[in-house]
């Protein structure tokens, strides 16, 4: 073979070697995660005792955006599905006031864990450097160290039993759920084992927090309040593969 025609295939060889996420890859990523509360809620509802019962006018509620950090496990089934895991330590979000609960400001904050399961579909060769993609699967998601603030227990006894009482005590716990993701990125293959991911995720998700509040001169007070989360969420995270 003469020597430019070995070169060149040596330089095909060493592409594909450099840049292959074909069948049997696997790739783990870490980095920056960044979740973004679309959210909106309904007015808190007294259940408990029965002559209360019934929402409370102008209680509406707002969640911050959280940053954490977010970790990958990516298997390639094919040369263009991979099943991928993600997880990452739980962010705390911080529940702010809205309506009349405005001036109370922050009125709690909880740690939200998600660890989820996407089948990916890869476009290009298996050799490309950058490859975008699209995918799909489902995250589990509950709610761990839920805390209210002082200033939520005020609004409370303003708001709910009409009595300033600074005794009171809340209770916090908010539902599990199941939530479907859609997702949608690119990774970059920059040598051999080391790459970049991009990608930004979409999850439909409501739930339920249920409050006890203890201490009230009609006793204990039960009310819940629905909660539409519905975040966006990006990454941006360094790859290795192997």
């Amino acid at each position: 073979m003469k020597p430019r025609a070995l070169l060149a295939v040596l330089g095909t060889l060493c592409a594909s070697a450099v840049h292959a996420q074909s069948a049997g890859s696997s790739v783990i990523g870490v980095g920056w995660v960044r979740v973004m509360p679309q959210d909106s809620s309904k007015p808190l509802t007294i259940v408990a005792p029965g002559a209360l019962a019934g929402p409370v006018p102008n209680t509406g509620s707002s969640l911050e955006s959280a940053d954490t950090l977010g970790l990958t496990y990516t298997r390639f089934l094919t040369d263009h599905i991979a099943a991928e895991l993600v997880l990452g330590v739980p962010p705390r979000f911080r529940l702010n006031g809205a309506q009349a609960l405005a001036p109370v400001g922050e009125l709690g904050s909880a740690r939200q864990w998600s660890p989820g399961m996407v089948f990916k579909y890869f476009f290009g060769d298996a050799d490309s450097a950058f490859r975008p993609f699209i995918g799909a699967g489902l995250s589990y998601i509950w709610y761990s160290d839920v805390r209210l603030t002082g200033g939520f227990q005020r609004a409370v006894s303003v708001t709910v039993t009409r009595n300033a009482n600074p005794d009171l005590r809340t209770e916090a716990k908010v539902d599990s759920k199941w939530a479907p993701m859609l997702n949608v990125g690119a990774a970059y293959q920059i040598d051999r084992h080391w790459g970049a991911l991009l990608s930004v995720s979409y999850l439909p998700l409501k739930t339920r927090a249920h409050l006890r509040t203890y201490g009230t001169p009609v006793g204990t007070v039960e009310s819940q309040s629905d909660l539409k989360i519905n975040p966006i969420v990006g990454m941006l995270a360094v790859t290795y593969r192997f």
